[in-house]
């Protein structure tokens, strides 16, 4: 039975809690933290949970033994909480970002070789039917070499989203909506097509004023091989539209799943191709459905790794690689240039204090709050 803690119980914490406990039999959560013990002894009274209740991970630490703990801070505390925790011999499930900076995300690297601990990055995405299927799609082949790659990840908040007292800074939330929103999508992408050779991108602040980072950037990605991705991430999209779409040369297929194909006429122009488009679909129709969805299916490969029943499907290189691609695209939003990969670690924006010293502040933030009474969140589209 492996004692599981959770740390920072926040808004994401309960997708954490209800993944773990539909593993009774393999895990129990004896551990719940946060600087506010209030708001912990919340959680464990709603979930009707036996769990000890501190104020930080190093009390924890202090007072009894886990096996595994699910970090869900915020971004700024990501890296010491990891670091603390996989030296005191502890498996570690980190939330998304992995960290605001490449030098954290590689400081959590070096703590678990040295640990030999497993350290796997929340991607709760990959662990969805549509999403995984895709992926399949693309890596059979079917729809011919893949020509384009587009992701838009849309959302929309409004102006009191950045009222809370972490978020809308460089120093605490360590970045806007390219770091804490599309840092889903950005990993999906990069897990479908791989890492690009350059990145070129514009990000900026349209309508949110009471935030330093920005709420909108897009970003054209060129392949080594020639194929072209773009990304474009935005808090200011009503209907939070989320899609991905690819274009092969047999087809073009999206998720929410959708599947078009053409043949060419004697001018070159389009007739449709109904044969190629019924033959793809049979294809994705037929791939199973994950047998556990989100934040469940990733706590589920974690606990099968931690039991040496199953290989770790998602890592902290693969988090690092999904970092790296939001890094390039600050860098090249903020200096106007082609930034190619993989980044050095002379880079401007490498560091914590890169990020500080050269990151614009589009505002300045005038009023902040603890906590919201409603602290209820969504985690995007489903993309059924």
């Amino acid at each position: 039975m492996l004692r599981v803690a959770i740390i920072g119980t926040g808004a994401v914490a309960p997708a954490h809690i209800r993944g773990f406990m539909q593993f009774p039999d393999r895990c129990r959560i004896t551990a719940l933290v946060n600087r506010t013990p209030e708001r912990a002894a919340q959680k464990a009274e709603q979930f009707q949970l036996d769990a000890a209740i501190y104020s930080s991970w190093q009390d924890l630490l202090a007072d009894q033994r886990i096996d595994l703990a699910a970090i869900c801070l915020p971004p700024y505390a990501h890296a010491q909480a990891a670091i603390d925790l996989l030296q005191a011999g502890v498996h570690v499930l980190l939330e998304k970002p992995m960290a605001p900076t490449l030098a954290q995300c590689d400081r959590i690297l070096e703590a678990q070789r040295h640990s030999n601990k497993l350290l796997s990055v929340v991607a709760q995405n990959r662990f969805r039917s549509p999403l995984k299927k895709l992926k399949q799609v693309l890596d059979s082949g079917i729809v011919g070499r893949i020509l384009y790659g587009m992701v838009d990840s849309f959302w929309w908040r409004g102006s009191h989203y950045y009222d809370l007292w972490w978020r809308g800074t460089w120093e605490k939330e360590g970045g806007g909506c390219t770091l804490n929103h599309a840092v889903h999508h950005i990993d999906l992408f990069q897990w479908m097509m791989g890492m690009p050779q350059t990145v070129h991108a514009v990000v900026t602040n349209l309508n949110h004023e009471n935030s330093q980072v920005e709420d909108f950037s897009t970003a054209v990605l060129r392949y080594e091989d020639g194929r072209l991705g773009q990304i474009t991430a935005s808090l200011v999209h009503h209907g939070e539209l989320q899609r991905f779409t690819f274009q092969g040369e047999r087809a073009g297929v999206s998720v929410p799943w959708q599947v078009h194909a053409h043949k060419q006429r004697p001018n070159g122009f389009p007739d449709p191709d109904p044969e190629t488009e019924a033959e793809i679909d049979r294809f994705f129709q037929g791939l199973p459905e994950v047998p556990r969805e989100g934040h469940a299916g990733q706590i589920e490969n974690m606990l099968a790794a931690v039991e040496g029943k199953a290989g770790l499907l998602i890592d902290g290189v693969q988090g690092r690689n999904t970092i790296e691609l939001v890094t390039a695209i600050y860098q090249s939003g903020f200096t106007g240039e082609i930034v190619r990969l993989p980044l050095p670690s002379t880079s401007p924006f490498y560091s914590r204090e890169g990020v500080l010293t050269h990151a614009p502040h589009f505002h300045e933030k005038t009023h902040t709050v603890e906590g919201f009474a409603d602290d209820q969140i969504s985690f995007g589209s489903d993309y059924q």
